[in-house]
């Protein structure tokens, strides 16, 4: 009896070990199976060196240069491009709703929600083709009896924020330059008419 349980106690250890064999050499496998290219690796250079060109505007009030900041940081850490290939347009709003009301309808706890949209323009070619996305960021922070401790937590909660849609900005524009068709015409402009009182392009 005892050496049926050892023969079944040794089988169960190989295999486990069989088993983790084969789940270590489907992560090292895996990745060069598919066509994985890591964005900033020594194979993903190419996509490195395009974020690199991208020309970030300047956005407008101090949430928008706090949001451009991070965006240089994520994309062109090296400095501004003085030759740029792509054009980023950013612009950014905010909102706060409150959670929790005391009795006296004072707010306890509030969310402050972020949402930034975003058009990269290839400007490297004979005609301009742009990409369009949306990031968005919610994060709560509470309210104190001190108003210097709300504000700081507000600003903590926008910091927080902010830092969230940088870099989901950066991991779109990333996908975008590496998808065949992301970039488009931009839809033509329309101007009055003055004569017929219509659009005409």
């Amino acid at each position: 009896m005892s050496s049926i349980l050892r023969y079944r106690a040794t089988s169960a250890a190989s295999c486990h070990r069989y088993a983790c064999l084969l789940l270590l050499a489907a992560a090292v496998a895996g990745p060069a199976g598919c066509g994985f290219r890591p964005l900033y690796g020594d194979a993903g250079g190419a996509s490195a060196r395009q974020l690199a060109r991208i020309e970030i505007v300047r956005v407008p009030d101090r949430t928008g240069q706090r949001l451009r900041n991070l965006l240089i940081d994520r994309l062109t850490p090296e400095g501004e491009p003085s030759r740029p290939d792509y054009r980023l347009v950013v612009t950014v709003s905010e909102s706060v709703s409150e959670l929790a009301v005391r009795r006296d309808e004072s707010a306890t706890r509030a969310n402050l929600s972020l949402n930034a949209r975003f058009q990269l323009t290839y400007i490297g070619g004979k005609e301009e083709l742009t990409h369009r996305g949306f990031a968005s960021s919610i994060n709560s922070y509470n309210r104190l009896i001190s108003d210097y401790a709300t504000l700081a937590a507000e600003d903590d909660a926008r910091e927080r924020g902010l830092r969230s849609i940088a870099e989901e900005i950066r991991l779109r524009i990333a996908a975008a330059l590496q998808t065949p068709g992301a970039f488009r015409r931009p839809p033509p402009v329309i101007e009055p008419d003055t004569e017929t009182g219509r659009g005409r392009r």
